[in-house]
């Protein structure tokens, strides 16, 4: 007996099952916003519809149409509309129109390394929208033009700690792989708070790249700066002593022990980074130079290039005691900058190689900007009123000067 073929009989259309579901579904969702929103309208005015009571507030005036777009498609709600009081409802907070939400993800995405063809990818698959790459492209002017305000602003003519370091970023040039420098730097305002005080490409890290640097925060108005914590790069001291003469200078006590331990047996290191440390956990400059010379007796036959390094770069790490003691830990090293540079290379590993310094330098000054503004807005860095007088009578000179 032949075996029947039943697949002509009962045929399921997926596309139209899936549509069908998608349409229960933004029934489902529309009827539960609406509700919601007619529950934050009478809250908000201490009065159900049509009630009659001593505590309304305001009267209801008519709907507003008002469309989100979900993973299951667009959805038209009538938002409640009141004469006075202004209404807000926490469903349109959570699912805001999709061409502003949509438009803050794809910035989010692209300042996160995430490339063009795979926020397509993302898009499509959540939202079910397609961005092209000339929308792509537009968004990303529209950053570059955010960001290079910013970046760019003015800034206070007096800072009381500036830290000044590069970080190294492999860019595109010229159709080649090259190592490109982003000079940075970070300061304490005169109200403790810290501040991206700026970053620039500066290819190498020289006296001309500093010097160009440098020139151009002064340009922006920092006229006086306190303190300067950096490492010992020879071109960052001349293009400092040219810009900014006034300051006194703290060497890097962590970029310092690097320098002292590459003349160190790779057995001894632990041992001798320890004993480094001591010195500079002193109580007073005099103790410090009192710590390093036991050591330096005690290891300049077994690690004379080290120790002559140590005693060489000594001085220049001890500027710090000369500042407040609660500020010492801030000074004496330039973690706070390097802490920084770590969520930039964290960030820059998902794109590998940049394709051009813009978008390279985009998308650290993203990073940066976001730092100062979720993080070193919110919490007091140090109690600069301690530095307050000789600040005070800085501005006073400064201000002479102009005029």
């Amino acid at each position: 007996m032949a075996k029947k073929d039943y697949t002509e009989i009962c045929t399921i259309d997926e596309t139209k099952v899936r549509e069908y579901l998608y349409q229960q579904v933004r029934t489902a969702l529309k009827e539960l916003f609406e509700e919601i929103m007619n529950a934050d309208a009478e809250e908000l005015i201490c009065a159900s519809r049509y009630e009659r009571t001593d505590e309304r507030k305001d009267q209801r005036n008519g709907k507003r149409k008002r469309t989100v777009k979900t993973r299951v498609g667009e959805i038209e709600l009538e938002v409640p509309g009141l004469r006075t009081l202004g209404f807000q409802t926490r469903v349109i907070e959570r699912y805001r129109r999709m061409e502003i939400s949509l438009e803050e993800a794809l910035i989010e995405m692209y300042l996160a390394g995430v490339s063009t063809r795979k926020v397509s990818d993302i898009t499509e698959a959540l939202c079910d929208v397609t961005v092209s790459s000339t929308g792509q492209s537009r968004l990303n002017k529209k950053v570059y033009k955010m960001l290079e305000e910013w970046r760019s602003r003015p800034l206070p003519p007096v800072l009381p700690y500036l830290w000044l370091d590069g970080v190294v970023m492999k860019v595109r040039v010229a159709g080649r792989y090259e190592n490109i420098s982003l000079l940075a730097a970070i300061g304490v305002n005169p109200e403790g708070y810290r501040e991206v005080v700026g970053i620039a490409p500066g290819f190498q890290e020289d006296r001309g790249s500093w010097g160009t640097f440098l020139r151009w925060l002064k340009d922006r108005g920092l006229e006086y700066v306190g303190l300067v914590v950096s490492d010992a790069h020879f071109g960052l001291r001349e293009a400092l002593s040219e810009h900014y003469p006034q300051a006194d200078w703290q060497r890097c006590i962590v970029h310092f022990y690097r320098n002292v331990l590459t003349y160190v047996p790779r057995r001894l290191r632990e041992e001798v980074a320890a004993s480094l440390k001591t010195i500079h956990n002193q109580e007073s400059a005099d103790e410090a130079r009192a710590k390093a010379e036991r050591l330096i007796a005690a290891n300049r036959k077994l690690l004379p290039e080290a120790m002559k390094v140590l005693s060489g770069g000594l001085e220049e790490t001890l500027t710090f005691y000369a500042y407040p003691r609660r500020h010492r830990r801030f000074i004496r090293s330039n973690n706070p900058l390097e802490r920084l540079f770590r969520e930039v290379r964290r960030r820059s590993r998902v794109v590998g190689v940049f394709p051009d310094i813009d978008s390279c330098l985009m998308l650290a000054t993203a990073r940066l900007r976001w730092t100062e503004e979720n993080r070193w807005g919110k919490k007091r860095y140090m109690d600069i009123d301690l530095l307050l007088e000789d600040l005070v009578a800085k501005s006073k000179e400064l201000k002479k000067a102009k005029k």
